[in-house]
């Protein structure tokens, strides 16, 4: 079996965090089909580290480094001057730790292919590796993700895209293959550099863990799961309180709003009252996605392929979501899910609260839409095929 360097922008834990999920899911699946998987990561939060035992048993070794603070001076300073664009000495990264760290394994251990999780925090290494096979995996494209906000009236996004756009036409030019989770944010790869050779694999679902359940849902209830560190979900929470649940009540006045998910900041705590309850962090999303009525995700903001939209389908929720929500995922409207406009997302939520018939078609497609084609031994076995093909390559 092949030996692989896992080098990734964040640690695979907790998999509350999006970017971590797939990490955590990945080398879970490899490592049970016999990889040798070692991981060198950046961490932010202050108890990562201490969060190893999670997950060590996946990885022969795991190093973590402190990601280095750095600014829009920094990143401009790499524009400027291209021979200093990817780094060929710990002086010239962004992480001289980091970079010392992977010479000293590359020098201590021989690899099949070195994998690469993430963007703008770790392209930079390529030049001790490019002589190994190798991907990348940027999980979206950043262009795509600020795109979207300029076209929300964000003004601050139009002055990083020129840069992102900069960025994303150099950073992944050399890896041998680089992996998306949505078409869309392929597309803009494209748009920006041509050269790229891209491949999709999207996120999947743990499908042991999210299982139907035999149980009543609520009558009238509105639900939205996310980590509300994230711009974007709060922005989904103020198109939730003050356009979607008004004009439901108005038809359906006992209609409720349940926002369960990570950090929500005060200002989002204020929203809570008699018909908007705010959980925070819970230990288990499962009770809540197979107790409310429908899963409600108006996303205007954001690239790459929503995870919460996945776990709501593998749970039998119906769902109902902009077309932005289900980029990557291969719904099909009023049969496994309703996709519509965010100006019309009310209508759509009081048509599907209001025909029972449609809440069993959309609950019964949507999970098997996950069974077929979103598990995360099907990811696994996609990135497997992707291995051999940068091997083959070199």
């Amino acid at each position: 079996m092949k030996t692989i360097l896992l080098i990734s922008r964040c640690p695979p834990y907790p998999i509350h965090y999006g970017d971590r999920l797939i990490i955590w899911h990945l080398a879970r699946e490899l490592s049970a089909r016999g990889y040798t998987i070692d991981l060198i990561a950046l961490y932010n939060q202050d108890d990562d580290p201490d969060q190893m035992t999670a997950y060590q048993s996946y990885f022969r070794h795991i190093k973590l480094y402190r990601e280095t603070p750095r600014s829009g001076l920094d990143y401009l300073r790499r524009l400027i001057n291209p021979s200093s664009r990817f780094a060929d000495s710990a002086q010239e990264s962004f992480t001289p730790e980091m970079w010392q760290g992977i010479r000293a394994y590359l020098d201590q251990h021989e690899y099949d292919v070195v994998h690469c999780f993430g963007g703008i925090s770790v392209y930079e290494f390529h030049p001790l590796f490019a002589d190994l096979p190798n991907l990348i995996t940027p999980y979206e494209s950043y262009a795509l993700y600020l795109q979207r906000a300029i076209q929300q009236g964000n003004l601050f996004p139009r002055l990083s895209m020129p840069i992102a756009r900069r960025f994303e036409r150099f950073m992944f030019t050399p890896y041998d293959r680089i992996v998306v989770i949505a078409e869309p944010d392929k597309d803009m790869l494209l748009q920006i550099q041509l050269e790229l050779s891209i491949e999709i694999i999207s996120n999947g679902i743990d499908l042991s863990q999210f299982q139907l359940q035999d149980t009543l849902r609520d009558p009238h209830t509105l639900l939205f799961v996310g980590n509300y560190e994230y711009p974007p979900n709060q922005d989904a929470v103020r198109v939730l309180v003050e356009q979607v649940l008004p004009r439901v009540r108005q038809t359906i006045p006992d209609a409720k709003l349940q926002l369960v998910g990570n950090n929500p900041p005060d200002w989002m705590c204020e929203f809570a009252n008699d018909h908007i309850d705010i959980t925070g962090r819970v230990p288990d999303v499962q009770p809540y996605l197979a107790q409310g009525t429908v899963f409600v995700c108006p996303l205007r903001i954001g690239a790459g392929l929503k995870n919460k939209v996945l776990e709501a389908l593998s749970m039998g929720i119906p769902v109902v979501a902009t077309p932005l929500s289900v980029d990557g995922i291969h719904v099909t409207h009023k049969e496994s899910a309703w996709v519509t406009d965010v100006d019309t997302i009310a209508e759509g939520v009081i048509h599907v609260l209001q025909d029972s018939d449609l809440q069993h078609t959309l609950s019964r497609n949507g999970r098997a839409l996950i069974e077929s084609s979103y598990s995360w031994a099907s990811s696994a076995d996609k990135y497997e095929a992707l291995y051999d093909a940068v091997i083959g390559k070199h």
